[in-house]
């Protein structure tokens, strides 16, 4: 612990701005996974949870919580995924008719 007044508030500031921080990143972090989970699972609303989650990585980078290039990087994969979900939008399988069962022959 520190006996020096000055570090003392010093550790009290850091102790609020980390806590502050906490919630942006954390914030960017969850939209982020639900951005990546829309892309694998083909959801109709994959643009908008991308959209949603390079929002908060610029809220995040200009509060200072994380870098700006570091922000910059991570949109840029996420833009990346995104424009090959557009280009090649998900096949969606249909169930093919099944066969009658004949009846048996003895």
């Amino acid at each position: 612990m520190a006996n020096i007044k000055s570090q003392i508030k010093r550790n009290r500031q850091n102790e609020k701005r980390r806590i502050h921080n906490r919630n942006f990143r954390g914030a960017a972090r969850t939209a982020i996974t639900i951005a990546r989970g829309a892309l694998a699972e083909n959801e109709p609303n994959t643009k908008e949870a991308v959209l949603k989650a390079i929002s908060s990585l610029d809220r995040a980078a200009q509060k200072g919580v994380i870098h700006v290039n570091n922000a910059s990087r991570r949109k840029g994969r996420l833009m990346k995924r995104l424009a090959a979900f557009i280009a090649a939008p998900p096949v969606v399988e249909e169930a093919a008719p099944k066969k009658k069962k004949t009846a048996a022959k003895k």
